[in-house]
């Protein structure tokens, strides 16, 4: 796994242990929400990750383009498949998403140089 994908992942799961710790219930009910709502249903999991990934390049959030990065790679999107999810991001986001659609690229890399967890 490469340096940008074991950061990111080590730190997250670092401080969402330690958030935890010390949540209430309404915060852990907003946690267990957003893990719910990628579930499969009517949409499965790769759609809903798209999804999401799109919505986080547009909305300009490091952090959460990286996470749905990661759960792409792991639903088996294909970079044919991410390249279109890059266009559609830029497409509605304007291109103030450039920024985030290179770091997003470079994440991206790199995570297809790691095994699929």
């Amino acid at each position: 796994m490469g340096k940008l994908v074991e950061e990111f992942n080590g730190y997250r799961e670092k401080m969402n242990d330690r958030i935890m710790e010390t949540a209430n219930t309404n915060i852990k009910r907003f946690f267990a929400l957003d893990t719910t709502s990628y579930a499969d249903g009517a949409l499965d999991v790769k759609t809903k990750e798209m999804l999401g990934l799109v919505a986080s390049m547009v909305l300009r959030c490091d952090d959460c383009i990286k996470y749905h990065l990661g759960k792409c790679h792991d639903a088996g999107v294909n970079s044919d498949e991410m390249n279109e999810i890059f266009m559609i991001a830029n497409l509605v986001g304007g291109s103030i998403v450039i920024p985030h659609y290179r770091r997003a690229v470079e994440y991206w890399d790199e995570l297809l140089l790691s095994p699929k967890s």
